[in-house]
C-alpha cells in the first residue's frame, strides 16, 4: 500500500559501551537554554544505588526526579510534575529520562507539556500538541519497547489509554549503551524484548505495511531470533543485538502501526494495570489466528527461555471489567485498521470469537476475554 510519510527521527543517536560516559558532554551545550537547569527522570530502580546516581551528569543546580515504574504513566502524573517543577523553578533547559519506556514516555510527555497549556488529556491523540516541546534526551537501561525513537508517549487517562503523538514527541538525543541493559532480570528482559518482536510482526502484517517498515522490522525480527532462541543470555553480543533490534522495531512502528495484539494490550493495560510488556505477552500468545507462525515461535522462545506467560485469568474476571477491556481496544480504530482494512474479518482469541469492528460488531463477542473459558 502507498501509503504518505514524513515523519521526523531521532536528531542525534549516540550508540556503544560505555557511551552513557559521554552524556555530560552532550548535554552541556544545551544548558544555558531558559533557567539553565536539567530534570533527570531516572527510574527507581536506581535509587539508593550511588554508584549508578554517581556516573548521571547532574550539577547541583539539576534535579534527580525518581519515577516509579510500578503503574504507567498518567496523565495526572504528567500534569502534576509539570505544575510542580514551574512554580518552583521555572521553565528548564531540557528533560533527560534514564530507564525503560515508562520513563522515556514520561520524559517525552513532560517536554512536551511544559510548553503547552492545560491538561496532557486534552493531547491525547495524532498531532494534537501546538508547539514544540523543551529539549529532551533518552537513555534507555532495559530495551524492547522502542520508546528510544518513537514519535508517542503513551499515558494513561481518566477515559482512555492513548499517546502524545506528534513530530515533537521525538527525542532530540538518544544514548544507546548495551552496558546498561546487561543487568536486567530475566524475565522483565524477555517481556521488554518481545515488546519489539511484537511491534515488527504487527508492523509488517497489516494494511499499512511498506518496504520502509519491512526494512526495519525483518531486521529486528533476524536480530530477536539470534537473542532469544540462538544465544544465551549471557552472550556479550546479546545486550547489543537487543538494543538495536528494539531501535529498528521503533522504527518499523513509525513507518507502519501497530495492531490487534496492541488494541487488546491497552485493554489489559487501562482497566488491569498489567504493565504493557507483559499485556502484550499474554495477548499475543492467544492470537496464532491473527499472526500464524509468529505465534509459534515466540512461544518457541517462551521456552527456550524458561519464562512464565501468565494463563486463564479470564476465569476471575467479571462481565464489567470484560466490557471495560472491549471498550478500550474497541476505541482505537487506527489499530484495527492496520490489522484488517476495511473490509474487516472474524478471527478468534483462544476459543473466544472475535468480530472486528468493521463488520459493525464489538470487539469481544463471547464470555470471555484472553486466556479460555471462564
Amino acid at each position: 500500500m502507498n501509503l504518505f510519510r514524513n515523519f521526523k527521527s531521532v536528531t542525534k543517536t549516540c550508540y556503544g559501551r560505555g557511551s552513557f560516559g559521554k552524556l555530560g558532554e552532550i548535554l552541556d551545550p544545551h544548558r544555558s537554554a531558559n533557567k539553565q537547569f536539567f530534570i533527570f527522570l531516572v527510574d527507581y530502580y536506581f535509587e539508593g544505588k550511588a554508584d549508578f546516581i554517581a556516573r548521571i551528569p547532574a550539577t547541583a543546580e539539576d534535579e534527580i526526579i525518581f519515577c516509579s515504574t510500578k503503574k504507567e504513566p498518567t496523565t495526572e502524573q504528567i500534569d502534576g510534575l509539570r505544575d510542580d517543577i514551574l512554580a518552583r523553578r521555572g521553565l528548564p533547559a531540557g528533560v533527560i529520562g534514564i530507564g525503560g519506556g515508562n520513563v522515556m514516555d514520561v520524559a517525552k510527555a513532560l517536554s512536551l507539556m511544559f510548553t503547552n497549556e492545560g491538561s496532557s488529556v486534552q493531547y491525547q491523540g495524532l498531532n494534537l500538541i501546538k508547539k514544540p516541546g523543551i529539549y529532551h534526551c533518552g537513555v534507555p537501561t532495559i530495551s524492547g519497547t522502542g520508546a528510544e525513537v518513537s514519535m508517542t508517549a503513551v499515558l494513561t487517562g481518566p477515559v482512555k489509554k492513548l499517546g502524545l503523538k506528534c513530530d515533537w514527541t521525538v527525542f532530540d538525543q538518544i544514548v544507546l549503551d548495551p552496558d546498561l541493559i546487561a543487568t536486567v532480570p530475566t524475565d522483565q528482559w524477555f517481556y521488554t524484548g518481545m515488546d519489539t518482536y511484537i511491534h515488527s510482526v504487527e508492523a509488517i502484517t497489516g494494511t499499512k505495511k511498506n518496504t520502509f517498515a519491512e526494512a526495519y522490522s525483518e531486521k529486528s525480527l533476524e536480530m530477536c531470533r539470534e537473542v532469544f532462541l540462538r544465544m544465551d543470555r549471557e552472550d556479550v553480543k546479546s545486550d547489543e543485538f537487543l538494543m538495536v533490534a528494539s531501535y529498528m522495531g521503533g522504527l518499523s512502528l513509525t513507518y507502519s502501526e501497530v495492531g490487534v495484539c496492541h488494541a487488546l494490550s491497552y485493554g489489559l493495560g487501562k482497566v488491569l494495570e498489567i504493565h504493557h510488556c507483559i499485556a502484550n505477552c499474554i495477548a499475543f500468545n492467544q492470537l496464532e489466528d491473527v499472526y500464524g507462525d509468529y505465534v509459534q515461535e515466540f512461544k518457541g522462545m517462551v521456552k527456550h527461555n524458561k519464562v512464565n506467560i501468565p494463563q486463564g485469568l479470564a476465569q476471575d474476571w467479571s462481565e464489567e471489567t470484560i466490557s471495560a477491556m472491549a471498550e478500550v481496544a474497541y476505541n482505537l480504530p487506527h489499530m484495527w485498521d492496520h490489522a484488517f482494512g476495511s473490509t474487516g474479518r472474524t478471527f478468534r482469541i483462544g476459543s473466544v470469537k472475535v468480530l472486528d469492528k468493521r463488520e459493525g460488531s464489538r470487539v469481544l463477542d463471547g464470555p470471555s476475554f484472553l486466556g479460555g473459558d471462564r
